[in-house]
């Protein structure tokens, strides 16, 4: 076991995943070629071109501009880390929702009729759910925003008590037996 462990790099289990996943996508890809294998090949390259070609530049350019906005020419090193981490409270949200949008928007946009047999629902709920869904997103990035520069604030020092006068800086005892007066009777030596 040990042998092909080296051999392969994980275990026999990890192989056997990997090869059931590759044989799900095999079928799924027979399946779906069985229809229109031309349209479903230019829909695939259509896609891939679409997202590289204008997707990508385009919310990279969305992403620059959103930093640039919140860039100041006095940011200290510590302050630029700060203001780079609150973009990501941004990014997330409206990566989610555009991505819902992109996925849904001819329900959306109300630009499918029809859909009501297979939803169930009425084609002017879904414009003001996907509304409903990006203020939850972006009120719950805020909320986790607040949280974290709450987190990352240093704790003030206790404040000193109110009886307490400055404290005073007590002297250690001189090293060994210190008689403050003599005792009252006669000395132990006088005996």
């Amino acid at each position: 076991m040990t042998g092909f462990r080296e051999r392969y790099g994980a275990s026999p289990l990890h192989l056997l995943l990997v090869l059931c996943s590759f044989a799900l996508t095999l079928n799924a890809g027979v399946r779906l070629l069985q229809g229109d294998t031309l349209g479903v090949a230019i829909w695939f390259v259509g896609a891939a071109l679409l997202h590289d070609l204008v997707f990508l530049p385009l919310y990279s350019l969305t992403d620059r501009a959103a930093q640039r906005l919140l860039h100041t020419r006095q940011d200290t090193e510590k302050h630029h880390q700060a203001r780079k981490s609150w973009v990501n409270y941004l990014r997330l949200p409206a990566f989610v929702s555009l991505l819902l949008l992109i996925t849904w928007y001819p329900l959306i946009l109300r630009k499918v009729p029809g859909y009501h047999l297979a939803t169930a629902l009425p084609s002017e709920v879904f414009l003001g759910r996907w509304l409903l869904i990006t203020g939850a997103l972006f009120a719950a990035s805020a909320l986790c925003l607040i949280t974290a520069i709450r987190r990352s604030r240093p704790t003030p020092p206790p404040p000193p008590a109110q009886n307490e006068g400055p404290a005073r800086r007590q002297e250690p005892p001189p090293p060994g037996p210190i008689l403050s007066k003599p005792p009252d009777g006669p000395s132990p030596q006088s005996r």
